[in-house]
Order: C-alpha cells, then sequence, then structure tokens
C-alpha cells in the first residue's frame, strides 16, 4: 500500500476568480491511499472552499455527489489524532497543518513507513522552495529537519 496527496478539481470559483472569462475553478488536495493492486481506495470528502461532496475515484479525479452538500461522516482531524502519540499531535497542531497531511502522517505510522516525511512548512525564495520535513524514524522517533530544494534547471 502507498498513499499519495494529489488535487481535485471542485465547479466553485475562488472570489479573485469570479471576474475571469475563462473560469478557474477551485483545485484543493486530498490525501488517498492506494492498495497492493495499484487501485486507490474511493473515498468521501468536502471541498475546502464550498464544502460540496466529492467522491474520490482515481488520481486527481472526483465527481460531485449530487444533492449532497456536507456529508457527516466524512474524515476529520479529530478522527486522525485518535492512537496519535502527543508529541506528533503537539509538533503538527504546532505547524497547523491540512487535513491531508494529518491522514499522510497518519498512514505512515499505520503502516511502518519508517523513513518517510511530511512536509511541515514551505516558503519560497527565488527559485528555491525551503522549508521543514518531520521524519519518521519509527513509531515514537520524529526528527524536523530544515531543506532547501531549487526548481532552477541548471543547463
Amino acid at each position: 500500500m502507498q498513499g499519495i496527496k494529489h488535487l481535485v478539481e471542485c465547479h466553485c470559483i475562488l472570489p479573485q476568480f469570479r471576474r475571469k472569462k475563462d473560469a478557474i475553478y477551485h483545485k484543493f488536495i486530498v490525501f488517498s491511499i492506494i492498495d497492493d493492486s495499484d487501485t486507490l481506495i474511493p473515498k468521501y470528502i468536502q471541498c475546502n472552499n464550498c464544502g460540496v461532496v466529492h467522491k474520490i475515484f482515481d488520481i486527481c479525479k472526483s465527481e460531485i455527489v449530487p444533492g449532497r452538500d456536507e456529508l457527516r461522516t466524512t474524515t476529520n482531524i479529530a478522527d486522525v489524532k485518535l492512537g496519535m502519540s502527543n508529541d506528533l499531535i503537539d509538533i503538527l497542531e504546532m505547524y497547523d497543518i491540512d487535513l491531508p497531511t494529518w491522514e499522510q502522517a497518519k498512514f505512515i505510522l499505520n503502516n511502518n513507513k519508517w523513513g518517510e516525511f511530511i512536509i511541515l512548512n514551505k516558503d519560497y525564495v527565488d527559485d528555491d522552495m525551503i522549508g521543514k520535513r518531520l521524519f519518521f524514524d519509527a513509531e515514537d522517533k520524529f526528527r524536523i529537519e530544515d531543506f532547501i530544494t531549487s526548481d532552477s534547471v541548471l543547463g
């Protein structure tokens, strides 16, 4: 099994794009699990802008569920926190991470994906992305490291 964060597109438009001639629809990040047969496990999630319910059925693909503007059974951060150590919860809350990143952290823990990491924060300076990553070294062993990557292609 593997976990993946990916974008899905909603039908809503953010306010800053409403006056554009060509509509720019809102995209938001979701976390999904791909099983051992390389099939994405479907899930329902609500758009983080308008709240409409989407059924995620493939990477970067969803369908809006007609007639459902809310769903009380979608995963939330409180659900994901269950079973996590207080130290890990404190770190994730300190960096105010989003739901897909909480889900990614839980997936790493539940599946013993030691050596994997989540991005706690990032910023851009010129052609560089800088930030902090949380590495999962063992069940209750974590480390935070700074990182810098360059977006420019050297010729």
